[in-house]
This record gives C-alpha cells, sequence and structure tokens, in this order.
C-alpha cells in the first residue's frame, strides 16, 4: 500500500491508514534486516482488541435533552492495564479514536512504560458548552464506559478538550459505584492533586519533549543547532502542551519563541514574544479568546506560521497539521512533534529530503504518558511525590527512550520516526513471544 503523492489527498489526510502505513513498513525492516516475524503476531498488533462505542442522552441547560456518541478503543493489552486519553471534540470518531488508541500502544512501548494503549472521546463542541453540560456529559460518559474501564483494566486521562475537572469527575463516578475499591483513585490520571493527581503531570508531555530536544542537541544531532540558547521556536497549537513547551522552552533553556499558534489564527514576532503576556492576553483580553491580535501583530494563518523562519517547529496542536504543501516550504532545522501524529507520511518524506531532523510522536511526546505511569504507581502505593522526583525519573526515562531510538537509527540507517516503530515494535513481538498465547 502506498500514498497518492498529491498534497491533501484523502489518504494523506487519513491518521489510521498512515500509522497502520508506516507499522507494516517497519514490520516488513523487521523480518527483512532483524528476524522472521509471525503473520499472526503481526495481526495481533495491528488491530484493537476492543472498541466500545455508546449513545447516550444528557440535559442541556435549556432542559432540551441532546444524544451525544462516546467511545474507547483499547488497543493492545500486552501490559494491563491499558491507557489513554479522553477527547472532548466535534470532529471524534471511531477512526481518530481507533489511530490514538495505537498511536499510545507505540509510544509506551519506546517510552518502556508497562500500558497497553487506548483512547476515547465524545463527539462534542466543548466551546458550545456551559461547565454544568460538560460535568453532566462527563459523568454520564463514565458510567456508559464503566464496564470497560478500572484501575487495572483501563485508564483514561486528559486529551483535546479535557482536563483536571473531568479526570476528577470520572473518578468519582467510579468511587461511587466501588466505594470499597482501596485504589479506586488510579482509575484516572492527570487528576488535581487533591484527588491523588501527580506533581508535574500538568506540563509532562512539554518537559518530556524538551529533555528528548536538549539530549538531541547535546549530541550534535540537529544539523546548524549547536545550542539551545537563543534558537528560535514556532509553537502551532496554544493549549497545555503547546503553553508550557512555549514557556519551558524561553525560561529554562533560553530559546526565544518567535511565533504561536491557536485554533483561530497565529502571530509571529522575530524580536521574541513574552509567552506568558500572550496567555493572560488570550484568556483575559481577547474576546475571541485567542492570541490573534496580540500587540497589533499581523494576523498569519496556520501555514503561514508553519512556514515562517525559525530554529525549532513544534506542532503542539492535533493530528494532520503538517502536510506535504506545508512540508515543501517549512524553514526549520527541527520538528519536535508534541501533538500525536501531526505530520503525514508523503509530509515526512519530504521533511528527510530537506534533511530537517524529525523528533517523532512517539518519542517526543511520550512525557504524558509516563507521568501518568507515576502518577498511577503514586496511587498504587499510597503515595505523593515530589515534584523533583517527579522530573528526575521523567528525565531519565525520555533520555534512555532517546538514546534507545538512537541506536536503532545509526546501526540500522534509518530516519528517527522508523526506527522508533522498529524499536518499538520489536519490543512488542519480544513482549508476546515471553508472555505466550492463552491457552
Amino acid at each position: 500500500m502506498s500514498f497518492k503523492e498529491s498534497y491533501g489527498s484523502k489518504e494523506e489526510l487519513d491518521f489510521l491508514k498512515r500509522i497502520k502505513l508506516e507499522f507494516k513498513e517497519a514490520v516488513q525492516f523487521i523480518d527483512t534486516e532483524i528476524g522472521t516475524v509471525e503473520r499472526g503476531v503481526v495481526d495481533l498488533l495491528e488491530g484493537p482488541f476492543r472498541q466500545l462505542i455508546v449513545r447516550f442522552p444528557v440535559e442541556m441547560d435549556n432542559s432540551t435533552i441532546k444524544i451525544f456518541t462516546g467511545y474507547r478503543v483499547q488497543h493492545s493489552r500486552l501490559y494491563e492495564p491499558t491507557k489513554g486519553g479522553i477527547r472532548y471534540a466535534p470532529d471524534v470518531d471511531l477512526n481518530i479514536v481507533t489511530a490514538l488508541a495505537f498511536d499510545m500502544t507505540l509510544k509506551c512501548r519506546v517510552v518502556d512504560v508497562p500500558f497497553g494503549g487506548s483512547k476515547g472521546g465524545v463527539r462534542c463542541d466543548p466551546k458550545k458548552m456551559s461547565q454544568r453540560e460538560l460535568d453532566r456529559l462527563t459523568r454520564r460518559y463514565a458510567y456508559e464506559i464503566f464496564p470497560a474501564i478500572g484501575p487495572d483494566a483501563d485508564v483514561p486521562a486528559p486529551d483535546i478538550g479535557t482536563g483536571e475537572r473531568e479526570m476528577g469527575i470520572i473518578y468519582d463516578t467510579y468511587k461511587m459505584f466501588n466505594p470499597k475499591s482501596p485504589h479506586a483513585e488510579a482509575v484516572v490520571t492527570g487528576k488535581p492533586v487533591n484527588l491523588g493527581g501527580s506533581h508535574g503531570r500538568t506540563e509532562a508531555t512539554a518537559l518530556g519533549g524538551a529533555y528528548v530536544l536538549e539530549e538531541a542537541v547535546k549530541r550534535r544531532h540537529i544539523e546548524g543547532l549547536d545550542s539551545l540558547k537563543d534558537a528560535t521556536v514556532v509553537v502551532q497549537g496554544f493549549g497545555n502542551a503547546g503553553f508550557y513547551i512555549a514557556k519551558i522552552l524561553s525560561e529554562d533553556y533560553g530559546c526565544s519563541i518567535v511565533g504561536i499558534c491557536d485554533s483561530k489564527g497565529g502571530i509571529y514576532n522575530q524580536e521574541g514574544l513574552d509567552v506568558n503576556d500572550v496567555l493572560d492576553f488570550k484568556q483575559n483580553v481577547s474576546k475571541e479568546k485567542s492570541v490573534i491580535g496580540y500587540n497589533g501583530l499581523q494576523p498569519l494563518t496556520m501555514e503561514q506560521l508553519l512556514t515562517s523562519p525559525c530554529d525549532i517547529l513544534v506542532p503542539a496542536a492535533k493530528e494532520t497539521q503538517i502536510i506535504g504543501s506545508i512540508a515543501k516550504n517549512i524553514e526549520a532545522k527541527v520538528i519536535l512533534e508534541l501533538a500525536n501524529g501531526p505530520t503525514t507520511n508523503y509530509a515526512d518524506k519530504i521533511l528527510i529530503d530537506k534533511n530537517i531532523y524529525v523528533l517523532p510522536d512517539i518519542l517526543a511526546n511520550s512525557g504524558g504518558v509516563t507521568v501518568s505511569y507515576f502518577e498511577w504507581l503514586q496511587n498504587k502505593a499510597g503515595e505523593c511525590w515530589e515534584l523533583s522526583q517527579v522530573n528526575e525519573r521523567l528525565h531519565k526515562k525520555m533520555v534512555t527512550a532517546y538514546q534507545n531510538v538512537t541506536k536503532i537509527s545509526e546501526d540500522r540507517e534509518l530516519h528517527m520516526r522508523k526506527a522508533a516503530f522498529v524499536f518499538a515494535i520489536s519490543n512488542a513481538i519480544e513482549v508476546i513471544k515471553n508472555r505466550g498465547i492463552f491457552p
């Protein structure tokens, strides 16, 4: 199978098809260069073992009843529990949730976290709903997927459109039906700290990405970038991951954030932007709740921002943002993928040809699931680690993962994305061999 080499074709834009293609190409490489892979093992790893679709009513603030569709996909149970976020967005469907669950399985294998991959979501527009409506939706969705989740079965976490509040509600709902459960708080991660959440979880995806980027620069793997100090950065997406990566790179590493984009558009200033001030403008000044209009800067489209001059480009929004037509005009030296699946396969080939170093999502953004694992461990042990302890362990995990992937890349002469896939899949195959097949 191959993709049509046309910008924006349906094949290029389908995340599930793209990740399956990457998977098959990696399996073919393993089968040819490393060792024979049994067909049944490939089939076991490729498809999800459970896909749950639920339809449920929610009473809205105007007393009308609206029907919502929710999903929970558990991709792999090589390890249990399975683990993955919950997304609230208008474009949520079974296809994208399945792709994200697959992505999570690979991510856990890259960073060596003993979880299987899963994902969930509800098709809705949280920006058009009140807090009370979202609370009712969350509690009913939690009830509907109740048979599938649990501290030792499947553990949700935040994703686009959800956060600490939603995780707290899911925990509370689960606890109401399991009043004697000794570790009920471990049913979700990304909770408020006073409900058993972990210090450092909120910024974990961004901080983990920063650690990977720092290691790549330290090892001189990025052509033309020998230091992060004064390096220019463009961040696409200004939610949790986007804000924190901009804050961390500017405050802790001395980078200059020159471009920021949200769902309504972007801003660019070659002299640099004050990240905290931009966030304050978006949240408290802008009527549109956007970065557009900040300090009178000319608004840019998402494509214009992605192709603006910079050393480091950080797609931190959602999947399928860097397509072929955009990749050919990107000027960055390195791309740090904090979003899941932001770069299409066709765009990836263009970036490789342009010698742009790509730190792939299943490596670069695995800090989130890593600290989720730490939160789960703390809940199971009845502990609360200090922030310094969390960050120290996160740093070790991310650096080790980067070293493992780069070793495959260098030894086998593979670009980083393929090396990450080969490492993850080889690891998963080894787990299957060691566990055996029941009965």
